[in-house]
């Protein structure tokens, strides 16, 4: 008897998704994020790059990273206390290009955070890491062409 495989409509779309032209994609781990402002500062960073990820669990989003293609060029933004347990863990691979630890402890952060290169700022205010991310794109977006 032949073992038949029902795949979701929810993997098809995710994997629809994740199968984009676009290699860049930002990955957002947090688990504070407020719905009215992250709908507009979402809409911000997709202009920039589309791909868009938000996730609200360490192992979870860890997964997704590691799962990842070595072709793929992600951007993390990370809170301050997740960034602690999974730059150590990411900072490697070669589909990680940056991180950002958005926070509200801008000192403490940047202590732990200075010793990973690819951690590219520490910001305490939405506007300024958006502008980060936009003016680092723009630099990665010609290294890869």
């Amino acid at each position: 008897m032949a073992s038949s495989t029902h795949v979701s409509d929810d993997e098809v779309l995710t994997n629809a998704d994740d199968q984009q032209f676009e290699v860049f994609c930002i990955i957002w781990l947090d688990n504070n994020m407020q719905a009215n402002d992250d709908r507009d500062t979402e809409q911000k960073l997709r202009s920039i790059i589309n791909r868009f990820k938000r996730f609200k669990d360490v192992e979870r989003c860890q997964q997704y990273i590691n799962a990842r293609s070595t072709e793929d060029r992600l951007i993390i933004i990370v809170s301050g206390r997740f960034g602690r347990k999974i730059v150590p863990a990411i900072h490697n691979l070669r589909q990680v290009i940056s991180i950002y630890v958005y926070c509200m402890n801008e000192a403490d952060n940047r202590e732990w955070s200075k010793k990973y290169t690819k951690v590219k700022d520490v910001v305490t205010e939405l506007d300024k890491l958006i502008s980060q991310i936009e003016v680092d794109h723009k630099i990665q977006k010609n290294i890869n062409d």
